[in-house]
């Protein structure tokens, strides 16, 4: 005798968020396999397979996450796979979780240390996604503050279980749990911040990425899984808000574009954990900057907005000048011509209105006049107003310092490119000769790809002599 199949219960859960949604079984289907070609997966979804998983049946692989997302878009609040009865898997949406508490936020961060430390390469090869930026962005700006982020302090008081926390004992050489986290370790990560932001200013994000990553797993994880208070505690999550958005600057530079995401939407939260309202404004526009490179202009303004809202008018002339650049970059990507120009006027007077003395973030400070006038090139530059992009770009390289070199090569390619659209086809070349050479000296995918674009942009021209000369330059470089 047979055995009969076991039978399956009805998913209820998913039943009633369908009807909260107002979605048929095939509305439904369609939404899931839209998703899933933002993810390059082609999904044969319809409305009878939704029918089986109502009927109990579980769905495979990242399916559960794709179903999910749908139900979060279309109703405005994070939903699990859980949440509709499904089983967990390996989420395509994992790191994009704008987090509920700050140990939650710990809890989803340390997971990304430590997967992207390891020898997780599939972790660098997630496809960033357009509609991950819709819900951390809103959640941060209409969340509410975290009220508490000390932790743990009453163990370093009162026994738990006989084994009260101890501060770290001179010499020691790791961090244990529940140790009491210091000024001067806070001070350490500040340092490290900075160390790590020279190297990738000068030698591209790829030369030291992996470092930054395992300093956080070892050292930035214990630190907040420690013992702290409430002031010591804000300031430590600044610490760590901003060495991830590092790490997800160096990943951005590497390509690593989903990865990267992850980093700017959990360097967000860490940064609600903190207090620090403008340092979320900027990682924001970081967001909104990885948007405008893979030509996502509508979302890129979007972002930049939002950082505008979020920081009020009341933050540093150069901070506002900071965000309305942003806003100008993805308008120019999207060609609004009026709209581009408008934000670049805003971002010079906010400049202008700069004086010496007055309190800059740290984070600001490289927004300068060498920065604007880059802006303005590379915004002139989508707008194809090339002459102007040429003036503004050789501004830029006449203020700009050699150790941004890396911006450096950006703005050398963008005028380049404005030489070229101008008909001066040597002096381009000449230009992009040497902004090759610099990218063969960087670790920056970032920097490759300027190159290429700008021999892309080449190719009506490619039989030319001063395009010949430039090719065997490159290919002299090796």
């Amino acid at each position: 005798m047979t055995e009969r199949p076991a039978q399956r219960t009805p998913n209820r859960q998913l039943a009633a968020l369908i009807a909260e949604a107002g979605f048929s079984n095939a509305g439904l289907a369609r939404r899931v396999d839209q998703l899933g070609l933002e993810h390059g997966l082609d999904l044969r979804y319809d409305k009878t397979s939704v029918t089986r998983w109502l009927r109990g049946q579980q769905p495979r692989g990242t399916t559960p996450a794709l179903i999910a997302e749908v139900f979060t878009r279309r109703l405005g609040r994070r939903l699990t796979a859980q949440d509709l009865g499904l089983d967990a898997c390996a989420p395509v949406y994992a790191g994009l979780e704008f987090a509920a508490t700050p140990e939650e936020a710990v809890d989803i961060v340390g997971g990304l240390w430590r997967k992207d430390s390891g020898s997780h390469a599939e972790l660098r090869k997630i496809a960033f996604t357009p509609a991950g930026l819709v819900v951390p962005s809103r959640d941060w700006l209409i969340g509410r503050a975290d009220d508490k982020v000390a932790r743990g302090e009453q163990l370093s008081r009162v026994p738990a279980q006989g084994r009260p926390a101890v501060p770290r004992q001179r010499g020691q050489a790791e961090r244990g749990p529940g140790q009491k986290v210091t000024g001067g370790d806070i001070a350490a990560l500040r340092s490290v911040g900075e160390l790590f932001r020279t190297l990738d200013d000068k030698y591209g994000g790829g030369h030291a990425r992996q470092a930054l990553v395992r300093y956080l797993e070892h050292e930035c994880e214990p630190m907040l899984r420690g013992t702290y208070g409430e002031q010591t505690g804000r300031r430590l999550f600044g610490a760590a808000a901003d060495l991830t958005r590092l790490a997800g600057w160096t990943s951005y530079d590497i390509a690593a574009h989903g990865l990267a995401q992850r980093y700017f939407v959990q360097a967000l939260r860490l940064a609600q954990a903190a207090g620090d309202r403008a340092y979320g404004s900027y990682v924001l526009v970081t967001m909104s900057r990885q948007a405008v490179y893979l030509g996502h202009g509508r979302e890129a303004v979007q972002l930049s907005r939002v950082a505008q809202q979020g920081v009020g008018t009341n933050a540093p002339p150069v901070v506002q000048a900071l965000l309305h650049s942003a806003e100008a970059r993805g308008h120019g990507v999207l060609g609004e011509v009026r709209n581009c120009t408008a934000s670049l006027v805003r971002a010079e007077r906010a400049l202008e209105a700069a004086r010496p003395g007055d309190e800059v973030p740290y984070w600001a400070r490289f927004f300068d006049e060498a920065q604007l006038a880059d802006e303005f090139g590379h915004a002139h530059r989508d707008l194809q107003q090339f002459r102007a992009a040429a003036q503004h770009a050789e501004r830029s390289l006449q203020l700009r310092a050699p150790a941004y070199a890396r911006s450096r090569l950006f703005c050398r390619v963008v005028l380049a490119s404005a030489r070229l659209g101008l008909g001066e086809l040597d002096q381009a070349c000449a230009l992009g000769a040497e902004a090759a050479g610099a990218a063969a000296e960087m670790r920056s995918v970032r920097a490759v790809e300027y190159v290429r674009d700008f021999e892309r942009r080449l190719e009506p021209y490619k039989d030319a002599a001063p395009v010949r000369g430039y090719r065997d330059k490159v290919a002299a470089l090796g």
